[in-house]
């Protein structure tokens, strides 16, 4: 994955993955849906939050990133990488928003069911998530009119990677018709 600050020449497509609490920017999932979004020609960059436990600095340090030029923005969040996605999207106004298990409905956030950028938004969500509450998720997507996939699976949704990559690549077709 590429650091902005090395890339100068405007690139057609960008798509910024930001990671959940637990985890980091190379994880299994961003690594695979990376190479997804490099198949469509498109630039990628995952954020590293892993020094910033709390949401607000996480989406202040997204909102501050220099980002190379671009023509077509694509934010990607899981857990909380979806919630600063959600909410980064309002100031950087993507084409779509892909999110994995999204933290919404969390009462520490600032935001309890946050406004996004309208745009295409897609979000994948495991039946027996422990971490966040898919009643919470089902009614922020149908207050934004987001495609929701309901798939049998916990929060980390490690055993669904074949129908993450799938529905990844759905929705990236969407966005490239556009």
């Amino acid at each position: 994955m590429n650091n902005p600050k090395n890339i100068q020449e405007q690139v057609e497509t960008l798509i910024i993955f930001s990671h959940g609490k637990e985890s980091g920017p190379s994880g299994q999932k961003i690594k695979t849906l990376s190479e997804i979004g490099q198949n469509f020609g498109a630039q990628v960059l995952s954020i590293d939050y892993t020094d910033l436990p709390n949401v607000s600095n996480r989406i202040n340090r997204l909102l501050q990133t220099n980002l190379p030029s671009h023509k077509r923005l694509i934010l990607v969040g899981s857990s909380m990488g979806a919630y600063v996605s959600i909410i980064a999207s309002r100031q950087l106004q993507p084409s779509g928003i892909f999110l994995m298990a999204p933290a919404v409905g969390i009462t520490d956030y600032p935001e309890l069911m946050p406004i996004p950028h309208k745009c295409l938004i897609e979000a994948v969500m495991g039946w027996q998530d422990e971490i966040v509450n898919v009643t919470s998720v089902f009614e922020w997507a149908l207050q934004h009119n987001a495609n929701l996939h309901l798939i049998p699976a916990d929060h980390r949704l490690s055993a669904c990677h074949h129908q993450l990559n799938y529905y990844f690549t759905d929705f990236l077709q969407t966005i490239f018709k556009s």
